[in-house]
């Protein structure tokens, strides 16, 4: 029994969901965004609620229902409020600069690192350590920030790199000195 796929989803006011043929419409003040559900599952909309069915337990039936419904709540919040990723650069040289539609990273490398925002995000910069990842589409907002730290992860002995705000990042011990 998927415990994820039956939870009902209470669409919140100001958000309209709409289901045509295996493909979810979700509006709100933010935005639009559309899902194509897979076959098997269905997606019904009744009394100012989000409904997901499985006509089986077939593990892959199984395994869509719990997804699809989990998609659709990210839908729903994304619309309503939107998605952040915050990143921070630690270390000597290591920063952000933001402009236009591009955001620049010097990050120890002979030249800066260039990445073009996805089109649907905005990034803000607060001050040159750190920026702020915003958008409707958690995929695209999350995709976005892993490409960011994917630059320069941030390494165990000395912690320099790009890492999310707030992550911890484990440290180890450098070489001991020989006795």
């Amino acid at each position: 029994m998927s415990r994820i796929g039956n939870r009902h989803l209470v669409i919140p006011e100001g958000v309209t969901v709409t289901v045509d043929n295996n493909i979810v419409t979700v509006k709100g003040p933010k935005g639009e965004l559309t899902l194509d559900i897979k076959s098997p599952i269905k997606v019904e909309v009744k009394d100012n609620e989000v409904l997901t069915t499985r006509p089986d337990d077939i593990k892959h039936n199984k395994q869509l229902h719990g997804t699809m419904n989990s998609l659709i709540n990210n839908m729903l919040i994304g619309v309503k409020d939107g998605y952040v990723k915050e990143l921070e650069t630690i270390g000597v040289g290591y920063r952000f600069n933001v402009s236009g539609n591009k955001v620049g990273i010097t990050a120890g490398f002979s030249h800066p690192v260039e990445l073009a925002i996805p089109e649907g995000l905005t990034v803000k910069q607060d001050g040159n350590t750190e920026i702020a990842i915003s958008g409707i589409s958690k995929k695209k907002v999350a995709d976005f920030a892993a490409k960011i730290r994917d630059v320069r992860p941030p390494e165990p002995y000395k912690g320099k790199g790009i890492r999310y705000k707030g992550e911890h990042v484990r440290r180890k011990v450098g070489k001991k000195a020989a006795k």
